[in-house]
């Protein structure tokens, strides 16, 4: 296998590994709220720590890669995400969970920055570098399947949740140990292109680095609507097929799974501007139809966005990406997860305040249906204006 493969599939799998804990925590909060006697605020937490700490971690310490290079921010940030989770097994109360999630967190966001940055390292076009991060973004929701799927398992066996975050401290230790015996390509910057914080929160002045960013903030939010609110808005399906709203979101995982795998060829055969378009807009079209026909349709049309939602991330995070010069990559994937990890968090957050201001779940799904049609309009103006074509070209230019 050569040094380019290796890494591609290293990186894969440290996209695996850090989604069977974050993708898990809707499995592990009703647990965690009948042990500790939360409410569901407090509990809540567990999901919010995290991706604050990830927003966080992204803004202000996404330029470490660039700065100190790939290799050694991924090892640390991988060693620090091991020792957060074999953490789990020497504590037993709320709290000790609570600083070890949201430390999990700030260290997902070095080890991600850092993977994304050496995506575009070893990718030889922009196509290339979109392909790339489709299949990143397949084992990320191959890992949001089986993280649940482990933490159901031990809970039937009686055995304790926290044991998946020791098979995930496991995991990340392993690939720090196989990063470290790696060869990575060789960075050419000089010490003027290396960038700093205050290289990183300058980006956020730069027009094409907001307008990718509050794409990627638009997709999040529709995204994360399903997974945290969708079984309960499913609470009140009534339809001829119970067991479609029971499934419901494990069929939003696989088709979503299967969608980042079959993205990767969809792109290599169709610009990507159209593929942005058409499938922001079946995404679109699944929420307006599911907030129009109601929860017996949405129990159908909310899974299946799945499919359509799989290709957007990975696609609007590469282009952000590649629209800036490879020694900026580590500073613009942090930006770009600031965004990403803050949609996660606040988004989910505005759907309960819209749920209980008017009695309903429905409600914040209708504010999530916005988002997605916004998203929408976004791609469809970047279809017929294309932009991004110059500042894309300039930056092939530079790998």
């Amino acid at each position: 296998m050569d040094t380019n493969r290796s890494i591609r599939l290293l990186t894969y799998l440290m996209f695996f590994i850090f989604a069977m804990t974050t993708d898990a925590v809707g499995v592990i909060i009703p647990v965690i709220i009948k042990t500790f006697d939360l409410s569901l605020t407090q509990a809540s937490a567990f999901h919010y720590g995290t991706m604050i700490a990830i927003a966080v971690s992204g803004i202000g310490l996404g330029f470490l890669s660039d700065r100190f290079g790939r290799k050694a921010i991924i090892i640390l940030g991988l060693g620090l995400f091991a020792a957060c989770c074999f953490a789990f097994v020497i504590g037993s109360s709320f709290t000790h969970f609570l600083v070890l999630v949201t430390l999990s967190g700030l260290a997902i966001g070095i080890f991600k920055t850092a993977a994304i940055g050496l995506m575009g390292d070893v990718s030889r076009s922009n196509v290339e570098h979109t392909r790339t991060m489709n299949m990143a973004e397949g084992f990320f929701a191959v890992g949001a399947i089986i993280g649940p799927a482990i933490v159901s398992y031990l809970l039937n066996q009686e055995v304790s949740w926290i044991y998946l975050y020791v098979i995930a401290g496991g995991f990340a230790l392993t690939l720090a140990v196989i990063a470290a015996r790696t060869p990575y390509p060789p960075t050419t910057s000089t010490e003027q292109d290396k960038t700093s914080l205050s290289d990183t929160l300058a980006m956020l002045k730069d027009p094409y680095a907001l307008g990718f960013s509050l794409a990627i903030a638009l997709y999040v939010v529709a995204e994360a609507a399903i997974y945290v609110w969708m079984p309960t808005y499913l609470l009140d399906y009534d339809g001829s097929v119970p067991m479609l709203a029971t499934y419901a979101l494990s069929i939003f995982f696989v088709c979503r799974a299967l969608g980042r795998f079959v993205g990767a060829y969809i792109l290599h055969r169709f610009a990507w501007q159209t593929v942005l378009m058409l499938f922001s807009g079946a995404v679109a079209l699944c929420y307006v139809g599911a907030m129009i026909f109601g929860v017996n349709a949405a129990a159908v049309l909310l899974p299946i966005s799945g499919l359509f939602m799989s290709v957007l991330y990975p696609t609007i995070n590469s282009k952000g990406i590649s629209c800036f010069r490879p020694a900026q990559h580590g500073a613009i994937a942090g930006v770009i997860l600031f965004f990403t990890a803050v949609a996660a968090a606040l988004g989910p957050m505005v759907m309960g305040i819209l749920g209980d201001m008017f009695g309903q779940v429905f409600y914040g799904f209708v504010f999530t249906a916005v988002c997605a049609v916004t998203l929408f309009a976004l791609s469809f103006v970047n279809w017929w204006l294309d932009p991004t074509q110059s500042r894309l070209a300039e930056g092939q230019a530079n790998l």
